[in-house]
């Protein structure tokens, strides 16, 4: 089986965001990346689901670590009956899906995937934990191959040697389109916000764009305005932790005031995903709210005046409305915010349906 990993960097291939092994799941610390490159090393499922509700990977990382998870809790089942082990597979993918709530109707999808694969397993008397790990390399081929298609419409939409603002790491795509202009000779210069306040943009984006070869600039998340304006971006472009049907996309917070501040200066925004089946509204997705704590610092080093009543606060995502979005880009092609429902009538089947 040909990996569809093959050419990215180092932090996009499989055993480098989470890979299942005898008895545990190590995941890249994301946290320290690329300043350190260590494992967290998991011994529970518990421990999977917890590491990335702490954000040890994030991103479509979790996506990956969750059913590897879902292999280590085969392993800890593994001398119950048939029976038992199935019930043991179920509470625990409730269990690794409760993670994070913004994600979980994808992570559900995720998870639950591994119980057939189980099932049959048991039937073969094979071993269920190295089946659920080769399922999820099958998975992640499709899904990648899937991300490597839409990467094409979404190149398309770059103009030759353009300039492209990103937001946050939007992980898989962002390798993707970067390969897929390395295919065409288009060598766009991109601007990484910094992402605050795990400064996923300044250290993960930004570390994936410069090791693949491209022109990388990182700013600080007060500047894309200024960016916007004064350096002749073409296209701004992020990813999407849900995309409901009618049209409303959730990210990482900092996404909807670089979608106004894109709009405003006339630059289109391009959003890589598909939209999700279980969110037919826009209020049915649960924006998380994080420990506040965590704004009044950055990377560890406090910012805030201690002991005066100086609150944090600290929503993980927000969202942006349709009429700021120039397209959701999708393996079937581009579609308009508003005309999401479409994308199913297509074929499509969603991001992490494989």
């Amino acid at each position: 089986m040909e990996r569809a990993d093959r050419d990215l960097a180092y932090m996009l291939q499989y055993e480098n965001i989470a890979w299942y092994e005898n008895g545990e799941v190590r995941i890249l610390d994301r946290r320290v990346y690329p300043a350190k490159r260590s494992f967290v090393i998991c011994k529970h499922h518990s421990e999977v689901m917890q590491a990335i509700r702490d954000m040890v990977t994030q991103s479509a990382g979790p996506y990956t670590a969750a059913p590897m998870g879902m292999a280590l809790a085969a392993w800890e089942c593994k001398d119950l009956s048939k029976e038992r082990q199935i019930a043991y597979l179920k509470k625990a993918s409730a269990v690794i899906a409760d993670a994070r709530p913004t994600t979980k109707t994808r992570m559900i999808q995720v998870v639950d995937a591994c119980i057939p694969v189980a099932q049959r397993a048991l039937e073969a008397g094979k071993p269920v934990d190295v089946a659920i790990r080769d399922h999820v390399i099958e998975a992640n081929n499709i899904r990648y191959n899937k991300i490597a298609k839409t990467a094409e419409y979404l190149v398309d939409m770059f103009p030759m040697n353009g300039t492209v603002m990103t937001q946050c790491f939007a992980e898989t795509i962002v390798g993707m389109m970067l390969r897929e202009c390395k295919k065409r000779s288009n060598n766009i210069k991109l601007f990484c916000p910094e992402t605050r306040p795990y400064f996923q943009g300044a250290r993960l984006t930004a570390t994936v764009c410069s090791e693949m070869g491209f022109d990388t600039t990182v700013i600080t998340d007060n500047m894309p305005a200024f960016v916007l304006s004064n350096e002749k971006v073409d296209v701004f472009t992020c990813a999407a932790d849900a995309i409901s049907c009618d049209g409303y996309v959730f990210n990482k917070i900092g996404t909807s005031q670089i979608a106004i501040c894109a709009k405003h200066y006339g630059v289109p925004m391009f959003v890589s995903g598909a939209p999700d089946v279980g969110h037919p509204t826009h209020d049915t997705v649960t924006i998380e709210m994080r420990d506040p704590e965590f704004s009044l610092q950055a990377m560890g080093v406090r910012t805030a005046i201690e002991g005066t009543g100086v609150k944090g606060y600290y929503p993980a995502f927000d969202m942006t409305p349709p009429y700021l979005i120039s397209g959701i880009v999708t393996e079937k092609g581009i579609f308009s915010p508003y005309d999401l429902r479409r994308y199913f009538t297509t074929g499509g089947s969603g991001e992490f349906v494989c």
